[in-house]
């Protein structure tokens, strides 16, 4: 039986991200990240947040949106970081290859440079 999100029982995707400053060793606060889905028309919001007071970003994505494909996280790290970053926007993009599994996407950031990996 559907939920008031049209997902069945209110089962939702498991995808998360975790921003560290790698400069300072802080958490990224409040930095926006997008989750988009590649489909046949191209690139769909599906998913949208600020990062918490530790960095973190957990989607509740209904698994009607979540399947396996293309998607893509878009960092707007700007904001944080300040007019003199070099990479004002991040994206990372990966294939779900299980829509059952968890997947983690950490960035690890600095005014010059940045790593992600999958993580779990």
């Amino acid at each position: 039986m559907p939920s008031d999100d049209g997902t069945a029982s209110g089962v939702h995707a498991r995808i998360s991200t975790h921003i560290l400053d790698t400069v300072t060793g802080d958490p990224a606060r409040d930095v926006y990240v997008r989750l988009e889905r590649r489909d046949a028309d191209g690139w769909l919001t599906i998913a949208e947040g600020r990062t918490d007071d530790d960095g973190r970003l957990r989607y509740r994505v209904p698994m009607r949106d979540w399947q396996a494909g293309g998607y893509r996280l878009l960092f707007y790290v700007e904001p944080y970081i300040g007019k003199e970053c070099f990479f004002p926007e991040i994206t990372v993009a990966f294939h779900v290859h299980d829509p059952g599994r968890h997947y983690h996407v950490p960035l690890l950031l600095s005014r010059y440079g940045y790593t992600t990996y999958r993580g779990s």
